[in-house]
């Protein structure tokens, strides 16, 4: 494991300062924890949740998330030297910016494996100026999974826990337009900033693979299992009182918009929320949120209204363990989830917007406007 070379870095020597109370108290509590309740983890997920558990005051964000956003990459761009400075740095106009993937593959940007164990801490603190503390943590759960898919007997050169890359396009500022992207295998991340202005967390995508950890360490980790209960279960009961809520007993073998820079909105399958009764159309609600939760609040934020057109659709059987697929579709945006891959044990998650995907619906005014 590349990160292990390295030594995966310190949060609690290299963290950056706060003025949370009590922090004392969460160093010990945060090292209690870690070292004898979870004392056999890789040290790599050992690490993130120590910097989680201690830092939890501190993630209760204290700014806008463009501040804290433009903050974090500013200081980590500060650690870095011109030679990485180069793997980083993008135009803002450079159509890499919306070249993104999600299967493993070498991408632009720098690996995280190749910074210091301080520019380690670093960007995960431009990930944290984004990302909730469960969203963090999911983040790093997924990147760890590259090491159970090692350790299962993958090629060490093609499952690799260090092989996520940070980019940055244009030059942060509280008033400019810039973006960032964390990027490897299972996890995508792209941040637009316009003016200034937080204009899109989309697309974003999670993946599980195995979907639940089968040995090991981690065994029994879903990293994506309560959304998936969720869906199930709201779409096995729609399904019970004889709504029309399965479109196919097949599910696709795939998310159907697949890494298309834009999409547009699939054919209406499922059942529209009109159809729902106030409990189911409560689930429905909870079940998008946990989606978007992954994400700071002020980030991406869901109400009632703005579901009120949407459908739900499923397909593929409703048992724990069946390959199964499902989508939510409104007007504006689409979340695909597929778990079909490895006989259902391999998960996709995707939110897409038709039109604000990398900012572009704030970016068109822009321009409009001659800026």
């Amino acid at each position: 494991m590349r990160l292990s070379h390295r030594g995966f870095f310190d949060p609690l020597a290299h963290r950056a300062p706060c003025d949370g109370q009590g922090l004392k108290g969460s160093k010990r509590q945060a090292r209690f924890l870690v070292a004898t309740r979870i004392p056999t983890l890789p040290i790599m997920i050992k690490t993130l949740l120590t910097l989680l558990l201690f830092s939890l005051p501190c993630l209760a964000h204290q700014h806008g998330a463009v501040t804290d956003m433009t903050t974090a990459a500013k200081t980590f761009l500060a650690s870095l030297d011109d030679e990485q400075k180069k793997k980083v740095m993008h135009e803002f106009a450079d159509e890499e910016r919306e070249n993104w993937h999600y299967v493993p593959m070498d991408r632009s940007g720098i690996r995280l494996d190749a910074l210091s164990s301080h520019q380690q801490a670093l960007a995960h603190s431009l990930l944290s100026s984004a990302l909730s503390a469960k969203g963090h943590l999911t983040a790093a759960t997924i990147m760890n999974l590259e090491q159970v898919l090692r350790d299962q007997g993958g090629d060490p050169d093609f499952r690799d826990p260090g092989a996520y890359f940070l980019a940055l396009f244009g030059s942060p500022s509280a008033e400019g337009s810039w973006g960032w992207r964390l990027e490897g295998h299972h996890l995508s991340l792209n941040l637009t900033i316009v003016d200034g202005h937080f204009a899109q967390p989309t697309p974003h995508f999670f993946g599980s693979n195995p979907g639940e950890v089968g040995e090991g360490p981690l065994q029994g980790t879903r990293v994506l299992g309560s959304i998936e209960d969720a869906a199930r279960t709201l779409a096995r009961s729609l399904h019970r009182q004889g709504k029309h809520v399965r479109f196919s007993n097949d599910p696709p073998r795939e998310i159907l918009t697949r890494q298309n820079r834009s999409v547009e909105a699939l054919a209406a399958e499922g059942l529209e929320v009109a159809e729902m009764n106030e409990d189911e159309r409560k689930n429905l609600i909870e079940l998008v949120r946990a989606i978007a939760s992954f994400h700071r609040k002020e980030l991406l934020s869901i109400s009632g209204d703005e579901l009120a057109s949407a459908q739900f659709g499923w397909a593929g059987d409703f048992e724990k363990g069946a390959q199964h697929y499902f989508r939510i579709q409104t007007p504006d945006f689409l979340i695909e989830y597929a778990n079909t891959q490895n006989r259902g044990n391999h998960a996709h998650l995707v939110w897409r917007d038709f039109d604000r995907d990398f900012g572009r619906d704030v970016l068109q005014e822009h321009i409009k406007e001659g800026h």
